[in-house]
C-alpha cells in the first residue's frame, strides 16, 4: 500500500490503509489541532531527526485496560514502602525532557521540535505528566516519571524514563489506579515491550483498538484531577 503524503488541512487517511508496519502517511507538522485530529483516529506521530515527519497506526496494538492492571508482589512492597513522592503534572518539562536525553544515544523520535509541541499540548490541558522524586537533603529530585496525551476517557501513554531502580514503575502504576478512579477506561500503549506486557498490556486487533477508542472518546471529558 502507499504512504500517505498529508495535506495542508489536518486530514488522515483511514489507520487500515497503513502499510503492515504501521506505517500510514509522512508530511504535515505538529501543531495541537493536528496531533489532537491524529488521536482520536489512534494515529501517532513518531520518527528520527533525520526522517520526514510519520505517523503510525500499528496493527495489533498494544493497550492496557486499567482493570486489567498487574502488580507483582515485590512492587506492591516497593508501593507500600512510598520510597518515592508521587505527583502529577508538576515537571512536565524535565519529564519529556529526560525521557528524550537518557534514549539520545540510540536516537530519540522525542526532538526538540516533538517536546515543544507535547508542551504546546500540556499548557492546553491535553497532555499530563506524573513524576517521581527522591527525597534528598538537598531537596526532592525528580528520578522517574512517564507523560502522555488524554482524549475522553483515553489516556495515549508516549514515553517513561527512570534514573533510580523502579522510579519509573511507581510512577506508572500510580498513574494507571488515577487513571481507573476518574473513569478512564483504555491506555494506549501503541507497541508491544515486555517491561509494559509486565503490567498486564496486551495487543488486540487494531480494529478492536479503534472500537474501544471510539467508545472511550463518546465519554465526557474526565478532570484528570492532578
Amino acid at each position: 500500500m502507499p504512504v500517505f503524503r498529508l495535506p495542508k488541512e489536518c486530514l488522515f487517511p483511514p489507520p487500515a490503509l497503513a502499510e503492515p508496519n504501521g506505517l500510514l502517511a509522512v508530511g504535515g507538522d505538529l501543531s495541537s489541532k493536528r496531533l489532537l485530529a491524529a488521536y482520536a483516529e489512534g494515529i501517532f506521530p513518531w520518527y528520527s531527526h533525520d526522517e520526514p515527519l510519520l505517523w503510525w497506526s500499528p496493527d495489533p496494538r498494544m493497550v492496557l485496560f486499567p482493570e486489567e492492571l498487574h502488580i507483582s508482589k515485590s512492587l506492591r512492597k516497593l508501593l507500600n514502602q512510598k520510597k518515592f513522592l508521587i505527583t502529577f503534572d508538576q515537571d512536565f518539562a524535565g519529564v519529556i525532557g529526560y525521557c528524550a536525553n537518557l534514549r539520545a544515544t540510540e536516537g530519540t523520535w522525542i526532538t526538540p521540535q516533538m517536546q515543544k509541541a507535547y508542551l504546546r499540548l500540556h499548557k492546553k490541558g491535553h497532555a499530563h505528566s506524573v513524576e517521581a522524586w527522591s527525597e534528598e537533603e538537598s531537596g526532592r529530585r525528580l528520578v522517574g516519571g512517564a507523560y502522555g496525551v488524554a482524549l475522553g476517557g483515553c489516556f495515549f501513554g508516549e514515553s517513561m524514563f527512570h534514573l533510580e531502580a523502579n522510579a519509573s514503575k511507581v510512577a506508572f502504576v500510580t498513574l494507571v489506579n488515577r487513571l481507573h478512579t476518574v473513569g478512564f477506561t483504555l491506555i494506549d500503549c501503541q507497541m508491544h515491550t515486555a517491561h509494559l506486557a509486565q503490567f498486564g498490556a496486551r495487543e488486540i486487533p487494531r480494529q478492536d483498538f479503534l472500537k474501544h477508542l471510539i467508545h472511550a472518546q463518546a465519554i465526557p471529558p474526565i478532570p484528570m484531577r492532578f
